[in-house]
């Protein structure tokens, strides 16, 4: 492949890192030639580093770049050392996990595990999320500098279904529960039927380095009587997670 193709590769790939596109969005994004990035993004495909969402759809960072970013030492890579966790987290409740971090004032889902059933969840890795509709979202905020918290919370937040949760001062209460229980819950708030739960990974000041979730279709997940223990869980398990990446 040219320089110029690989330069061009990249920009479609910095492009879909903020979510799935189209051909046609996608050319529009990077300024290039609609023959141009579909050419590309067959190649790219060939190589596993984008696949399209539903056959003939939109394109998203596809499995072949995680698997490259694999081959960096755990102790240095994020999504590495998240994985052994995250397979953990579904072994114990039956249901996808997932990794993800803020960035550009959102969350960012970087890995997710999935689950052998009938009914199961779409994989939400590459793409954002509003902060405050997400359990991962509302974990970091919560370990976040009151400044920042404050900047977030003061702009019109995003409503997503009719449980979504708006009011500031009620977010505020929520994230000060969230540091005193160590684990959020949130149901329906961000996606109807569906429901999550999250624990921050914090770094050695206290400060949000990611967060680790699960999720599932409302009708199962969580079981009442389960719930606080599924939150335990990702609680003990994203500390696990911090420990390995402080050492």
């Amino acid at each position: 492949m040219a320089v110029q193709s690989v330069e061009r590769a990249f920009l479609l790939l910095r492009a879909l890192a903020q979510g799935p596109l189209g051909v046609t969005e996608l050319a529009e994004q990077v300024d290039l030639p609609k023959s141009t990035v579909a050419r590309l993004l067959s190649a790219l495909e060939a190589e596993n580093a984008v696949e399209q969402v539903e056959a003939g759809g939109a394109y998203r960072v596809g499995p072949g770049l995680i698997d490259i970013a694999g081959a960096v030492p755990a102790g240095r890579n994020l999504i590495t050392a998240a994985r052994p966790h995250l397979l953990e987290l579904t072994e114990a409740t039956g249901e996808a996990a997932g990794l993800s971090i803020i960035d550009n004032g959102r969350a960012y889902y970087l890995d997710q595990t999935q689950i052998s059933s009938d009914i199961q969840i779409r994989d939400w890795t590459g793409e954002y999320t509003p902060i405050h509709v997400v359990a991962a979202g509302l974990v970091m905020l919560a370990h976040l500098p009151a400044d920042q918290q404050d900047e977030f919370l003061g702009q019109p937040l995003e409503v997503c279904t009719q449980w979504t949760v708006v009011d500031p001062d009620e977010i505020r209460d929520r994230l000060t529960q969230i540091r005193s229980l160590g684990y959020a819950w949130v149901y329906e708030e961000f996606v109807e039927d569906l429901n999550s739960v999250a624990a921050p990974v914090l770094d050695m000041d206290g400060q949000p380095l990611a967060a680790l979730h699960v999720h599932g279709p409302a009708f199962r997940f969580p079981d009442p009587d389960l719930a606080h223990d599924h939150g335990l869980a990702v609680a003990a398990a994203a500390n696990r997670l911090a420990a390995q990446l402080s050492a």
